[in-house]
C-alpha cells in the first residue's frame, strides 16, 4: 500500500527498531568475536546500511539517525585511520551533547525542537512540547557524562556492553516515564476541554 503523495511511508515498528538499534547490536558482537577496530569498521557500515535502508522505506531520513550516522562515520573514521580507541569512545558523548545543545538553543528562542522531530507522532500543546523538550535536552546531558565516566573508569569491552546493555534500557525506561506528561498535554484533550 502507497502512501498519498507527500506523506512518509509507515514503516512496522519492529522494522523501525530494528533499523536504530542493529547498527549497535553488530558494534557490540563484532567487538565481542575481535576488537574495537573490526566492531567500529562493521558499525560504519551497519549505520550506513540502516540509514540507505530508511531511505528506500521512507524516502527521507530522519533527523537523529542521520546526525548520529555522520558522527560515527566521522569518529569511527578518526578510530580506524589512527587506530585510536578515544574518537569512537568519544562519539556517544559528542552526539549526545549536540542533540542537548539542539535542543536548549530552540528552548532558548521559544521553539521547542522536539515538536519538529515527533509532530507525526504525538500531538501535544506547546507547554507540552517545551516541558518534554527540556527533560530530553537534560536527559542528553545526563547520557553524555555517564558516557564519559563509563569510558574513562571502565574497560573497553565493559564499555561496549554498556552502550547496548545500558544505555538502550535506560533510554527506553526515560522514554517510557514521559508517558504522563504526554497524557496530560495531549492537543486533543485540550481541544476537548
Amino acid at each position: 500500500m502507497k502512501a498519498p503523495h507527500g506523506a512518509v511511508p509507515a514503516v512496522h515498528p519492529a522494522l523501525k527498531l530494528a533499523l536504530e538499534l542493529g547498527p549497535l547490536l553488530v558494534f557490540f558482537v563484532a567487538n565481542a568475536r575481535a576488537n574495537l577496530f573490526v566492531a567500529t569498521g562493521a558499525f560504519m557500515v551497519a549505520t550506513l546500511v540502516a540509514l540507505a535502508a530508511s531511505w528506500v522505506l521512507t524516502r527521507r531520513l530522519p533527523v537523529m539517525p542521520l546526525v548520529s550516522g555522520a558522527v560515527v562515520l566521522v569518529f569511527g573514521g578518526l578510530t580506524l585511520a589512527l587506530q585510536n580507541e578515544l574518537f569512537i569512545k568519544l562519539k556517544p558523548t559528542i552526539v549526545n551533547l549536540l542533540f542537548a545543545g539542539s535542543l536548549f538553543g530552540g528552548l532558548a528562542f521559544g521553539r521547542p525542537l522536539l515538536a519538529i522531530v515527533f509532530d507525526q507522532a504525538f500531538s501535544l500543546t506547546h507547554e507540552g512540547w517545551t516541558k518534554l523538550t527540556w527533560r530530553w535536552a537534560w536527559f542528553f546531558v545526563f547520557l553524555a557524562v555517564v558516557n564519559e565516566v563509563v569510558w574513562r573508569t571502565q574497560t573497553t569491552d565493559f564499555w561496549v556492553a554498556f552502550k547496548v546493555w545500558g544505555i538502550m534500557p535506560v533510554t527506553m525506561i526515560f522514554a517510557m516515564a514521559q508517558a504522563p506528561l504526554l497524557q496530560r498535554y495531549s492537543a486533543g484533550d485540550a481541544a476537548a476541554e
